[in-house]
């Protein structure tokens, strides 16, 4: 009961200090959180298993030793991130599909993953010599899937981590280049990117030249929103997280700035199925990561450029000022100037990123 209050509590005074009433296209307002577990200790572990009994959860599950149903937010829907947090991601065995280069530094190859009953495509970027190595799994932003090609997005990030000594596993998600199909709800929730990005972090893992102790994650745009989910689905499944010009924390500034404009009628099917969010305001909260945000446990560093128009910098400023409130390590650099490809200060980012990395992944 005391750690239950506690972390209502601080949600609480999060939301209120945070200013979440939004401006949407409806003029509904953000929907409110809903209680969440305190906080677990960095590196303790992800939970996993959906208890039996549990709203939503998979029948016949049994709990895990570090989470039962009393130790994490309730499912009201099984699309939502508390769903995720009681699911299990173990990843799988790499294939080796084609190597597509040798460079002086590393070796480059086109591989697949299994992503539960899912298989994956991606790029595994691997430095010579023996290891093993610190690792880090790469989530590209938004690319339009029928013309996005294996590896495409963050190819700068994949050369400069990888001859910095990281092994590097960039996902291509599901529904994109050789990977398998993806449901429309899975693409628009974003869960089914979650997913296979918390697989490829158990893939990493298994890896022999990986140091399973020293995996980080780096996501950009709507990979940085994807690795905000991770954090919270999966507290400790990596060690640290590096955001670049992420989208919202908050899945209706999302919907308000991309769906509805670009694809409406993918927004249409949202509220036709689940409600808009004067009525169903549970529903956008169990997509939106900062409605958990005192559920991660791992140091994050968050790079924005001031003129970035597509993802708005206060959007970032935010996700930091909701971190900080929940006690996590989170750190904002803001870049005058800089637009969302990040392109005149980009080495900059990168030196400190590669900083951060290997200052928070030591073993």
């Amino acid at each position: 009961m005391g750690a239950m209050s506690a972390s209502v509590t601080r949600r609480t005074a999060l939301l209120g200090a945070a200013g979440l009433t939004l401006s949407a296209c409806a003029g509904a307002e953000d929907p409110a959180a809903s209680p969440s577990p305190s906080r677990t200790p960095s590196g303790s572990g992800s939970p996993s298993g959906s208890p039996s009994g549990t709203p939503g959860g998979t029948p016949g599950a049994s709990p895990s030793a570090s989470a039962t149903a009393d130790a994490l937010p309730p499912v009201e829907r099984r699309v939502s991130l508390p769903q995720l947090m009681r699911e299990e991601f173990d990843g799988g065995p790499v294939t080796r599909v084609r190597r597509q280069a040798v460079t002086d530094a590393y070796e480059r190859w086109e591989v697949t993953y299994p992503a539960g009953d899912t298989t994956v495509s991606g790029i595994l970027l691997r430095p010579l010599g023996r290891g093993p190595f610190p690792a880090v799994v790469l989530n590209h932003g938004y690319i339009e899937p029928s013309v996005y090609v294996t590896g495409q997005g963050l190819a700068r990030e994949q050369d400069y981590l990888a001859r910095a000594g990281f092994v590097v596993l960039h996902t291509d998600y599901r529904g994109h280049a050789a990977s398998d199909p993806a449901g429309d709800l899975e693409r628009e929730s974003r869960l089914g990117y979650t997913r296979d990005t918390l697989h490829a972090v158990a893939t990493l893992k298994r890896l022999p030249a990986v140091d399973p102790d020293r995996v980080g994650m780096l996501g950009r745009s709507m990979g940085g929103g994807v690795t905000l989910n991770a954090l919270v689905a999966q507290p400790g499944a990596v060690r640290a997280a590096v955001v670049y010009a992420s989208v919202s924390s908050a899945f209706t500034e999302n919907l308000d700035q991309f769906t509805i404009p670009n694809r409406p009628e993918a927004a249409q099917r949202l509220a036709q199925r689940f409600g808009s969010r004067r009525e169903s305001p549970d529903f956008y909260a169990g997509l939106s990561s900062r409605t958990y945000f005192d559920r991660v446990t791992e140091p994050v560093l968050i790079h924005h450029g001031t003129a970035d128009d597509t993802c708005p910098p206060p959007w970032s400023r935010r996700t930091h000022r909701l971190l900080r409130a929940a006690d996590v390590d989170s750190t904002l650099r803001l870049y005058a100037g800089e637009q969302h490809a990040f392109v005149p200060q980009w080495p900059l980012s990168m030196e400190r990123t590669v900083r951060f990395l290997r200052r928070r992944l030591r073993a």
